[in-house]
């Protein structure tokens, strides 16, 4: 039996067939690949569905990217708004007696934070001229008048345009 393990023939023959066997199996999967690309083209109708779902995978990553960017800039927005105007209150008056209509104005101007400015508007028969002074928090540093405070509190009674939603994402 030893000599027969020890024979050159035999492990040469044996090499031969591991050889033969591997150049098979690579010709095999060769084949198999080829089949693999037709039935992928066919289910494509014509192309290549491998190459269409790699070139989707590209357009959805994409996509996905410019979602995150609408995202930021969204939450910059979201993050600025609170200091934009957001109630207006106004107020129309007579100021002096000689003049007919309700001409002069005061106007309130405020963030969600009533912070803004007040304006006033005065308009007599000869001269026109508009005040303006801040507001902190519903309050000025400036002495107020009746109209002025009137149109202060209506705009802090007017809801905000926009309530902000924190955590709020576009896409998920």
């Amino acid at each position: 039996m030893k000599e027969l393990l020890n024979n050159e023939n035999i492990i040469i023959s044996v090499f031969l067939l591991n050889i033969i066997l591997l150049i098979g199996i690579y010709i095999y999967i060769q084949y198999i690949n080829k089949k693999y690309i037709k039935f992928m083209e066919k289910i494509g109708n014509g192309n290549n569905i491998d190459e269409q779902l790699r070139k989707y995978i590209k357009e959805v990553e994409d996509i996905k990217l410019e979602n995150k960017q609408i995202e930021n800039y969204y939450i910059t927005l979201d993050n600025n708004i609170d200091s934009c105007i957001q109630k207006v209150g106004m107020v129309r008056y007579n100021a002096f007696a000689d003049v007919g209509s309700d001409l002069s104005f005061a106007l309130a101007l405020l963030d969600r934070n009533n912070n803004g400015v007040v304006l006033n508007g005065l308009y007599g028969s000869d001269s026109s001229n508009i005040y303006a002074k801040p507001i902190k928090e519903g309050v000025s540093i400036y002495k107020l008048s009746d109209e002025e405070i009137e149109a202060i509190d209506i705009a802090e009674q007017k809801k905000n345009f926009y309530t902000k939603k924190r955590n709020r994402k576009l896409y998920k």
